[in-house]
């Protein structure tokens, strides 16, 4: 398979992967906040956040690779563990109250 046959596959994935990738934030937002926060779920699915862990295409290319190998709840496993967990500590910064140095 040569670079161009490879990169059109890892953009096919990826395409079904962002779909995925897109339910599982949008159903989590709704278990766990109980609200619609479009804030939120930009936060966890942009490209921004996805670099983390490497190239976004290819993050959302694996995301399409288990989801087409185990189906929907096997991709979100693979979501939960491997992309949540950082999402979690982003956020946890994110709502920190700013620090204050101590009044002299």
């Amino acid at each position: 398979m040569n670079a161009k046959e490879r990169r059109r596959r890892i953009l096919e994935e990826a395409w079904i992967g962002d779909a995925v990738l897109c339910l599982y934030c949008r159903s989590r937002i709704l278990r766990n906040d109980g609200t619609l926060d479009g804030d939120k779920f930009t936060r966890m699915t942009s490209n921004q956040f996805l670099t983390v862990f490497g190239d976004p295409s290819e993050v959302e290319a694996e995301i399409g690779r288990v989801y087409a190998d185990g189906g929907l709840q096997a991709a979100f496993g693979w979501i939960e563990a491997k992309l949540m967990p950082k999402f979690d500590k982003q956020e946890a910064k994110r709502n920190r109250p700013p620090h204050r140095k101590p009044a002299r």
